[in-house]
């Protein structure tokens, strides 16, 4: 009999079609049921480097609705758990026409180390996405996301838990490099066994929709930083291995997922994957092609939801590294970008551009990757560039900002977007990455003092981080400080040295620094949208959520 190792992950939900996903420990069958009626599907397991996996599509389900569901093997239920303490795994589907009325709830939040194991505390404080879990679990009138984005770092590759240490020294020298850092597919996939099994999580996942794109630590931290990080990598003797055995993994546990059904059925690698006995040598030829072509694989996707628009970005694998030609998005991925925010203004109420890097950061800590940036790029001089490159990797400075020309297009195109004829309410940037959570506002430069013009869209940088991860102290007062007038002020000295352009845009901090486990919450009513922020708190119980900020985007 056949067991479920993974899941089910609920990945997709439109008006009456799913996607679940689900890892098995051996081949099989993998089947839906919705025991109500109204609903179902089946797949084939695929086989990868051993491991056995079904993407089930899941149709004819009621619009409009809440279908509990089951999960067979084989034709054995495996799905729920016997004596689960939880409510049963639904898919939510939407309404075929919106009048409006109903919201689209969009949670999101970045950076999760897994939680420890049953009974042990966590060092870095309760889990969002377990406290989350609490108040669905236990309220049933609770409102529920409609839609999970985690904006990376789900996993951390190189940042490995004491289980999964003694695990790797089980089957390897630690001694060795890369250490207790993942070096294969199989150690990928015990950072997702550990991640995914939480009980709390493993139930959440299997009844909200999400939506995932990577960061670094989902591979290595610095991931692409720079031409010479990517450089002094390939010439490692374990680089190779991890780099295509964390695309591989992504691929599955995550990227594939994030495709709707119209995109799977004329995907070519997952036709590949699912047609061959073992799609072990497809996949990692894939991954092979994606790292020495790296602009070269699309992993940024769209999604509508309703009358709302959400365009995922690659700010990982899509940037060209090269200093005299640096970007955050190669020429083509900032095409589609361009073209999937541009197309239609007038079909959508709101735009969401999820990115796990921030676009609009701290004043002082914008100019300073400014600075950097013209430091590394020569201007300067030869001693400064190297200066700066060792700055750059230190300190993590390789956001947008760091990218100025990808910066100000973006700021270009976000403008663009929100003056468009008949076009958004708002357009907002979501991010993760950064250790704290913060909402700012964007404007062209000239109209701090002004009034905008009529129709133009509000646009907002929203970011939430971590989920669930620590939060020193050093890192607190530096945002802080890069919030304050004083941070204002010393940014203005680092431009003045680096000669920095001013940037097309100006922006306030409307909300926050919030440091903590977090997670943001959008919620998107006809042109309306109200944004609120909640942090895990530890209870006698389970962990709860707490609301700690809330506040109104489009007006």
């Amino acid at each position: 009999m056949a067991g479920l190792r993974l899941g089910p992950v609920l990945r997709y939900a439109d008006t009456d079609s799913a996607t679940v996903w689900v890892e098995t420990d051996r081949p099989c069958t993998a089947e839906v049921r919705c025991p109500g009626g109204g609903g179902g599907g089946s797949a084939p397991t695929f086989s990868v480097e051993g491991h056995h996996y079904a993407l089930i599509p899941v149709t004819g389900l009621p619009e409009g609705s809440d279908t509990p569901y089951e999960v067979h093997l084989g034709g054995e239920l495996v799905w729920p758990p016997p004596g689960s303490p939880f409510p049963p795994s639904t898919i939510r589907t939407a309404p075929r026409e919106s009048d409006g009325k109903r919201p689209v709830r969009v949670t999101f939040g970045s950076c999760r180390w897994s939680s420890p194991p049953s009974g042990q505390d966590s060092p870095v404080g309760p889990d969002a996405l377990d406290a989350l879990a609490a108040r669905i679990a236990g309220d049933a009138g609770a409102d529920r996301p409609d839609l999970l984005l985690l904006l990376g770092d789900q996993v951390y590759a190189d940042e490995t838990s004491p289980q999964t240490r003694s695990w790797l020294a089980s089957r390897r020298d630690l001694a060795e490099p890369p250490g207790e850092q993942v070096a294969d597919f199989e150690e990928h996939t015990r950072l997702y066994d550990e991640s995914w099994t939480d009980p709390e999580v493993r139930w959440l996942l299997s009844t909200v929709p999400s939506l995932m794109i990577f960061d670094d630590h989902d591979v290595i931290d610095d991931w692409n930083t720079s031409a010479s990080w990517l450089a002094e990598m390939r010439e490692t003797p374990w680089w190779q291995e991890r780099i295509v055995s964390g695309l591989m993994s992504y691929w599955i546990y995550q990227h594939l997922g994030n495709l709707g059904p119209a995109e799977l059925a004329t995907d070519p690698l997952y036709k590949a994957v699912r047609s061959a006995p073992d799609g072990t040598e497809a996949l990692r030829a894939f991954a092979a092609r994606a790292d020495a072509d790296r602009p070269g694989t699309r992993w940024s996707y769209r999604r509508d939801l309703g009358r709302v628009r959400l365009l995922m970005v690659d700010t990982r694998m899509a940037r060209v590294l090269a200093e005299e030609e640096r970007a955050m998005l190669h020429p083509d991925e900032e095409a589609w970008l361009r073209e999937q925010a541009l197309t239609d203004p007038g079909g959508h109420d709101h735009l969401l551009i999820g990115s796990s890097l921030p676009w609009l950061l701290p004043g002082l800590v914008h100019e300073a990757e400014r600075w950097n940036a013209a430091l590394c790029g020569g201007e300067r001089g030869p001693r400064w560039a190297r200066f700066g490159e060792w700055l750059r990797r230190a300190a993590d400075l390789e956001h947008w900002a760091a990218f100025p020309a990808s910066f100000d297009r973006l700021a270009h195109l976000t403008e663009e977007a929100a003056t468009a004829p008949g076009g958004p309410a708002t357009v907002c940037v979501l991010s993760g990455d950064v250790h704290h959570a913060y909402a700012a506002e964007s404007r062209p430069v000239g109209t701090v003092r002004k009034s905008l013009p009529v129709g133009r869209a509000r646009v907002h940088q929203l970011t939430c981080s971590p989920v669930h991860n620590a939060i020193p102290l050093p890192i607190r007062a530096g945002f802080r400080l890069g919030w304050s007038r004083a941070g204002g002020l010393l940014g203005r000295v680092f431009a003045r040295h680096g000669r920095t352009r001013r940037a097309p845009v100006t922006w306030r901090r409307s909300g926050g620094p919030w440091f903590g486990n977090q997670l943001m919450t959008l919620t998107l009513r006809g042109r309306r949208a109200d944004l609120h922020l909640d942090q895990a708190r530890p209870g006698r119980g389970p962990a709860r959520l707490k609301r700690v900020w809330e506040g109104r985007l489009d007006g």
